[in-house]
């Protein structure tokens, strides 16, 4: 087995790819790739438990239109028509020692582009971090609430699938902060887009032409996909570093 292909597969497992995915990115038949995947995932069986999970936080009105299983119990009360709908925050903590917590942050854009910024995983203490999520989730008029490890993972990891199908990468800041939300192997039960249709909202540090030609691309001219170019006076910045505590 080659090694150097081995670190490979692991990375991009660990940044949420499929096996599929992998196999598309090393240029390698999947029945190639699949030795290497599961070489991947015995080891990460063989090595320690995950750190104890400390909590889970996600912005409300998270779910201002995506498509949301009834069955999941993944409600969102939050009333439409928000200035920040499509823009998802999330923090997840888990314990590190007996008096730490290691933290790691994520913004995403689940109508289009995916995860745009990671944050993590930093060690703080429990007063540094009520004192963070404040300022990670400041944009938002209703502020946050605690969410199931389940529903982060779905939301997170879907959204990097499906902006991956539409031709965008995550933040490679990503990479480091995936490994937080614990394995992903499940295809998510979220419909991402807004209404289940692509929606690119343009941050001003965004190559629009490009984002809007990549679209073209995958889904087809507008109407198969909907974007704002210009926001004025709008209180996200996906393409900036406004949400950056």
């Amino acid at each position: 087995m080659d090694s150097s292909i081995l670190e490979k597969v692991r990375e991009l497992r660990g940044q949420g790819h499929s096996p599929k995915q992998i196999a598309r990115a090393l240029g390698m038949a999947p029945a190639a790739v699949a030795p290497y995947v599961r070489a991947v995932a015995e080891q990460t069986g063989g090595q320690a438990a995950e750190p104890e999970l400390a909590g889970c936080w996600i912005n409300v009105g998270w779910g201002e239109g995506l498509g949301v299983p009834g069955t999941t119990g993944w409600a969102d009360d939050a009333p439409a028509g928000q200035e920040t709908a499509g823009t998802v925050s999330v923090v997840v903590a888990r314990k590190h020692g007996w008096d730490k917590l290691s933290v790691c942050a994520y913004l995403v854009d689940v109508y289009c582009l995916g995860v745009k910024h990671a944050l993590g995983p930093d060690v703080m203490s429990e007063v540094e971090l009520h004192r963070f999520l404040p300022k990670w989730f400041r944009i938002y008029s209703h502020g946050w609430r605690e969410a199931p490890l389940d529903l982060v993972r779905h939301l997170v990891f879907g959204a990097v699938n499906y902006a991956r199908d539409l031709g965008f990468e995550p933040t490679a800041d990503f990479a480091g902060a995936a490994g937080h939300l614990g394995a992903w192997e499940a295809k998510s039960a979220v419909t991402f887009g807004k209404d289940g249709k692509p929606f690119y909202i343009a941050g001003p540090h965004d190559d629009v032409r490009h984002v809007v030609k990549t679209l073209e691309r995958r889904v087809g001219p507008p109407p198969n996909f909907d974007f704002v170019a210009h926001v004025p006076d709008s209180p996200i910045s996906l393409g900036g570093h406004r949400l950056t505590p």
